[in-house]
């Protein structure tokens, strides 16, 4: 990481509890990238929503309490035999993506989207590329970016007298 976080970073996680096998490794993840990216513990704050359909909802209310500079969605929607699955993760999806927008908070999308719970448990494995831990470093290089864009070190093309 090329610029170290200040004490002022604030991220908060949205972690759904269905499938919590497998979004506690994702939590775990998330939590060691942060850590790792620069951001200090006690500045790292997880909310538990009951599944991924209120995920949305959650971030939205997070991001409303203007408390954080990136706010990360963690969830499991596994396959199932019904289109329950299309709906929830298509839902979710969109609606994060959503409050991204209009929030103007990097929201980061840690749902992961498999057909088996083999599949989840693989992506949520620390040892075989934990998504959690993708999404916080994404989540770090985003705060970094906005950080570099409000905060440039090197004069604009656009500034001086006119001339």
């Amino acid at each position: 990481m090329s610029e170290p976080m200040t004490e002022s970073v604030k991220v908060a996680i949205a972690v759904a509890q269905f499938n919590a096998t497998v979004t506690d490794q994702l939590l775990a993840g998330c939590q060691r990238a942060l850590l790792a990216g620069g951001v200090a513990a006690e500045h790292i704050d997880v909310f538990h929503v009951p599944g991924a359909w209120e995920l949305p909802l959650a971030c939205c209310w997070l991001a409303d309490a203007n408390a954080y500079q990136a706010i990360i969605a963690l969830g499991a929607v596994v396959r199932g035999e019904t289109p329950h699955f299309d709906f929830i993760s298509a839902e979710c999806a969109r609606g994060l993506g959503e409050v991204a927008l209009k929030s103007r908070i990097p929201v980061l999308f840690g749902v992961l989207t498999p057909n088996t719970p083999e599949q989840a448990y693989a992506r949520s494995d620390p040892e075989r590329g934990n998504k959690g831990g993708e999404v916080g470093r994404a989540a770090v290089q985003m705060m970094q970016l906005q950080h570099q864009l409000v905060n440039p070190t090197r004069p604009s093309k656009h500034s001086g007298n006119g001339s």
